[in-house]
């Protein structure tokens, strides 16, 4: 089993065939990671999903034998990482369950037991031989118990959901692999789970500011190791949380007769042409998760849709019922289309960006069935509004 500090040891399971999450896509799989620190009193820090159990339990018997634990922290008791705690409390029924209050309600919930808990509040800290463990709360990243353990000992932060990716692989630092397909994936994670909660994540930033860091080890991918690493990963959750954004365009889209497209297309390349950094992204072709991982850093959004039966296309509907719940802050929207005999629907789509929190850039434009040259030269005119707003 790798040991990723003297004592601290790697004891998760690799997910390579996981394509969905939460209604977000995983082409890369992921890991549930688990952590066991070697001591006086052997403590397993969150445990994995329950189907990974046999692969966390080989792992530990490979560095002491499972009875000899005596601590489970429960960081987070979401199913993916609380799943095997009931099937390893039979290999060591006298261990304590370490866990917030609302872990505690929350675990009995889902597991219909009632074992040993120690329940832990701000600042409590835990004994365990050479090493006192901390525990602070982070509420609603991303869960109301959720809460993070610091190993002053290993200068090692387990702080389970927040800075993780869901990511499979062999290596299990986040400087073995390219920094941009890391950050990539950590910013897909946040756009696609953390996103809505970003007045919790600063004051999260704020608890954990003052330790000393020099390892954070999440339960989802890669753990971070290097000092740029770990500043590169905390620089963009503190900007991540704030709403910042680049001045560039999403331009998403459906089309059933490609007037839309046609529309979308030539908006880009308006953009192209102003200099203005733009992606087009077909929701036909695209998962809505990556169209809100581009969402994560562009100020500005345009929404194209054609109306079908007097309502936005189905695929449409569920990107802007998905961006209700992530309520990003601080971004322009902008909604354009073609219909047929009436273009009542997209009001729906104007006033469901309202309620997922856009602004809106200005008022959209939407053409009869097929646009003609003119309609879609007029664009220009279009683009130059929106390079304004988005540049003002």
């Amino acid at each position: 089993m790798l040991e990723i500090r003297e004592g601290v040891f790697w004891a998760g399971a690799i997910d390579w065939n996981l394509r969905v999450f939460h209604g977000y896509s995983t082409p890369a799989g992921t890991t549930y990671n688990a952590y066991l620190l070697r001591d006086e009193l052997p403590t397993l820090v969150d445990t994995v999903k329950r189907d990974g159990f046999g692969e966390m339990l080989g792992r530990i018997r490979e560095v002491i034998d499972p009875r000899e634990i005596r601590y489970i922290i429960s960081n987070h008791t979401e199913m993916d990482h609380s799943g095997a705690i009931g099937r390893l409390l039979e290999c060591c029924p006298e261990a304590e369950v370490v866990c917030s209050s609302k872990g505690a309600e929350e675990l009995r919930r889902h597991h219909k037991r009632d074992w040993r808990f120690r329940v832990v509040g701000s600042g409590d800290t835990l004994d365990i031989g050479a090493r006192r463990l901390r525990f602070l709360p982070i509420p609603m990243v991303h869960w109301p118990e959720s809460m993070v353990t610091y190993s002053e000992h290993d200068r090692t932060l387990f702080p389970n959901d927040a800075f993780g990716q869901h990511f499979a692989s062999h290596e299990r630092f986040a400087d073995e692999v390219p920094a941009g397909i890391v950050d990539a994936q950590a910013a897909k994670y946040y756009g696609n789970i953390v996103l809505p909660y970003g007045s919790q994540v600063v004051k999260a930033l704020e608890a954990v500011g003052g330790l000393d860091v020099d390892m954070i080890a999440p339960s989802h991918g890669l753990i971070w190791r290097r000092p740029e690493d770990i500043a590169r990963i905390t620089g963009l959750y503190a900007r991540w949380a704030r709403h910042d954004t680049d001045p560039r365009v999403v331009i998403v889209y459906d089309t059933m007769w490609h007037s839309t497209e046609a529309m979308a297309r030539r908006l880009y390349e308006g953009l192209a042409r102003e200099n203005v950094p733009a992606v087009l992204m077909n929701l036909q072709a695209t998962h809505i998760s990556d169209v809100v991982t581009e969402i994560l850093r562009s100020r500005m959004v345009l929404f194209g849709t054609p109306i079908l039966n007097s309502r936005m296309l189905p695929t449409m509907a569920a990107l802007l019922m998905y961006l209700k719940g992530l309520k990003p802050k601080k971004r322009l929207s902008w909604t354009f289309g073609s219909y047929g005999w009436s273009p009542i629907g997209f009001k729906e789509v104007e006033a469901s960006l309202k309620e997922a929190g856009f602004e809106p850039a200005g008022e959209g434009k939407y053409v009869p069935f097929v646009p003609d040259e003119a309609e879609l030269e007029g664009l220009a005119e279009t683009v130059a509004m929106l390079k304004a707003k988005l540049l003002a």
